[in-house]
């Protein structure tokens, strides 16, 4: 578990302890990657790029694990379009068709599962949807990394991919949003943006907890760090469409509940929290 998460979310841990599952932090003292690390940065709080590393060397060296990437990856994205088919359903049902599909972006599988049906449809059908990515602006690989061939982990065991990457040795500051600190961007994602076909915007985190915040209060629910950069967004979006006496339908993925990620809403409740630097 990446460092700064392990200590951010403890919850998250104990949970996997209860399962029966041992959790370290990442970087660790259990694998080579990982000794590294901590030698060249004894604090080092970890990234995505570093876990992975970490979990392939450590599957490599053992006869009886398997690893599957849960992000990133095409086939994981293909797998993940199902949530953008019920979603398409779902407003079938409710009588109404998406003007603007909004969605938090990290390493990029999630956004793709809701986005890329509806990219379908700007494809074969000529629709006008605007697709809109939204990432952390101290991680923000769309809006300010560079498209080119890199490494999806720290460690350097991993395929080279075509993406939008701010370079696989990047170590993000440590915002609460510990499922959007990767450094790099799917490929397929990367690709759609290359053609127009989305577009993204980036957040910093305190902005991003006062409209958590803000949508906790108007609709009694605690999003977690992660699709709380979407509801910013939409809060824009729908702000923009006030102003502009326009009617627009806006579509987006709440991914993820807050109730694990009590730490982060003290720290923007008690005025602890910070947009850059250690992101406390």
């Amino acid at each position: 578990m990446v460092k700064v998460s392990f200590q951010q979310k403890p919850y998250r841990g104990l949970m996997m302890q209860a399962w029966g599952a041992e959790v370290f932090p990442s970087p660790s003292d259990r694998t080579e990657c990982g000794r590294k690390m901590l030698e060249k940065d004894p604090d080092c709080p970890g990234s995505l790029g570093l876990a992975i590393s970490e979990a392939v060397e450590d599957t490599v060296k053992s006869k009886d694990t398997k690893y599957s990437l849960g992000s990133v990856l095409n086939h994981v994205c293909l797998h993940q379009t199902v949530i953008g088919e019920e979603a398409i359903k779902q407003m079938a049902m409710a009588g109404e068709e998406p003007d603007i599909i909004i969605g938090c972006i990290g390493g990029g599988s999630n956004f793709a599962g809701l986005s890329f049906p509806f990219i379908r449809g700007k494809i074969k059908d000529g629709k006008k949807y605007r697709i809109l990515a939204v990432e952390p602006e101290v991680c923000a690989s769309v809006t300010q990394g560079e498209l080119k061939y890199d490494f999806g982990d720290t460690a350097e065991m991993t395929p080279l991919l075509m993406m939008h990457t701010l370079g696989h040795s990047f170590i993000p500051p440590k915002i609460h949003a510990g499922g959007l600190r990767y450094h790099g961007m799917a490929p397929m994602v990367s690709h759609a943006v290359k053609l127009g076909l989305m577009d993204a915007v980036a957040y910093p985190q305190t902005k991003v907890f006062e409209s958590a915040v803000l949508f906790a209060r108007t609709e009694g629910i605690l999003a977690a760090p992660e699709p709380s950069h979407a509801i910013t967004a939409v809060i824009d979006e729908a702000v923009k469409c006030r102003q502009e006496g326009k009617k627009k339908v806006i579509l987006f993925n709440l991914c993820g509940h807050g109730m694990l990620d009590l730490t982060a809403y003290d720290a923007f409740l008690s005025g602890k929290m910070k947009d850059a630097g250690n992101g406390d």
